[in-house]
């Protein structure tokens, strides 16, 4: 059996890292509101670990989503209260959690590991439904857009994003980041049948940067706005001359990278109704 499910149990204070795979719908976003009557992914997973533990557990996220936007690979970590075994984690977490939240693997690391402040970078895929009438499946999961898109100028659009820049064009005004400057490793839009995808990572993102960037692309791609119209706003870091923020059903956290030497399960790049590649 592979080693993160493993019925070994681990010492008490364990740090342990887990991969979570949720479904953003039913939730308001990632982090606990305990201030207000609301469901979140972090609230619903503390609950479940708390009772294969008997005791509280608190978890760190390597981000934190927002209302309806989708985990595929969101890597958390906690400090054991007691002594369970990896599969004890996943198999016990998976028994009191929702359809729509799921463990795929839990393992020890190293205590100075944090699921957030280890992470190198992070990756997203935005997808859309690109068809004249919306799918009637698939809700939640895609965003439409009836307008045909043009992928290849997409692409090329997306390319003057790459590298650390100052992306106030593309950041939330609620955002609270020092900074607005993000590190962005690579940048692709690809058709996928009926579906676009759009795939970016960087180093990290600011509050609606994907969405914001999705919405600006969507807007050239259907011929709203012309080429050469994303460069310009970069260049202009003004949020409020950008297209609107795109909707948060076909956001993905998708990826996290860590070093090395923290030894995480690899994962294919989802979601699944992507084929896992």
């Amino acid at each position: 059996m592979a080693d993160f499910l493993s019925a070994d149990p681990l010492p008490p204070a364990a740090r342990v890292a887990c991969r979570v795979e949720y479904d953003g719908s039913r939730y308001s976003g990632w982090q606990s509101q305990p201030h207000l009557d609301v469901s979140t992914v972090q609230e619903t997973l503390e609950a479940a670990l708390s009772r294969v533990a008997n005791a509280p557990v608190r978890v760190h996220c390597a981000g934190r989503t927002d209302t309806g936007v989708h985990g595929h690979n969101q890597i958390v970590h906690f400090d054991s209260p007691v002594s369970r075994s990896p599969k004890a984690w996943v198999l016990g977490g998976n028994a009191n959690l929702p359809f729509d939240v799921r463990l795929h693997w839990a393992v020890p690391v190293a205590g100075e590991f944090h699921a957030r402040f280890s992470a190198t970078a992070r990756r997203y895929r935005y997808i859309i439904a690109n068809t004249p009438v919306r799918p009637a499946h698939l809700g939640g999961q895609v965003t439409w857009q009836r307008r045909p898109l043009d992928v290849g100028l997409m692409h090329s659009e997306a390319q003057c994003l790459l590298g650390e820049q100052d992306f106030s064009a593309f950041r939330a005004a609620a955002c609270q980041s020092n900074s607005p400057f993000r590190n962005v490793h690579s940048v692709s839009v690809e058709r996928r049948g009926a579906l676009l995808v759009i795939d970016i990572r960087a180093n990290a993102f600011l509050h609606h940067m994907v969405r914001n960037i999705a919405g600006s692309l969507m807007a050239v791609g259907s011929g709203r706005a012309p080429a050469g119209w994303l460069a310009q706003l970069l260049a202009g870091r003004d949020r409020t001359v950008a297209a609107d923020t795109a909707p948060p059903d076909g956001l993905y956290l998708v990826d996290v990278s860590y070093p090395g030497h923290f030894g995480l399960p690899a994962t294919p790049a989802g979601p699944l109704l992507l084929g896992g590649t």
